[in-house]
């Protein structure tokens, strides 16, 4: 984009998503800002945005794994309970992107400091984390996602209902975002297929003696 002269479309609607937790309900920060994994599914990390429609908000929480930055696990809803959250890292799991033991970092919003989420991650053996309260730098993955969707795909349409909006990301997320958008940690290659050949080869490995 800067060779060719190009900058982001930015376009601000502010929707308050983050509604900090009680502290004794906060989880040590495992992170660090160390947004680096040895192998997929041992250190993730996710978040809650805002989109607009016509209909009303829709809102976005997500799972990136933070070896190859692809986004294994979303959901969508009217709402941001705790069930938002949940729903994610269910679909992180269910593909077989969690694994034991896994670390999940977010930001101290009450969803994820919840009984909800702490009885699923405990259940699930994931062990979660927690940056400092309003400090972006915090999360810093999961933001720059959601501000890649929004400055290269949402905010360039308007959709009329929430189900509109909720085919439009998915297309852009499974489509576009993990299968063909060049991701600078993975050198260029797109998420998917820093996965697919992170799996190839461990493959290939010989067994230990």
């Amino acid at each position: 984009m800067a060779e060719n002269g190009w900058a982001a479309k930015r376009m601000r609607a502010f929707k308050r998503t983050t509604i900090p937790s009680d502290l004794d309900k906060v989880f040590e920060d495992l992170i660090g800002r160390d947004f680096t994994a040895e192998a997929p599914g041992t250190k993730l990390v996710g978040d809650i945005t805002y989109l607009r429609t016509d209909e009303g908000w829709l809102y976005l929480a997500t799972v990136i794994d933070l070896c190859t930055r692809m986004v294994v696990g979303w959901a969508m809803a009217d709402h941001m309970r705790a069930s938002l959250t949940t729903g994610a890292l269910r679909m992180a799991r269910d593909r077989g992107h969690l694994q034991p033991d896994a670390i999940f970092h977010s930001d101290r919003g009450t969803q994820y400091t919840s009984k909800e989420m702490g009885k699923w991650c405990t259940g699930n053996r994931v062990r979660q984390s927690m940056g400092e309260t309003g400090v972006c730098w915090d999360n810093a993955v999961a933001e720059s996602a959601f501000s890649t969707l929004k400055n290269e795909f949402y905010h360039h349409h308007s959709f009329k209902t929430r189900q509109d909006a909720r085919q439009g990301v998915m297309r852009y997320i499974e489509v576009f975002y993990n299968r063909w958008r060049p991701h600078s940690n993975n050198d260029g290659l797109p998420p998917a297929t820093a996965m697919a050949n992170f799996k190839t080869k461990n493959q290939q490995l010989p067994a230990a003696a």
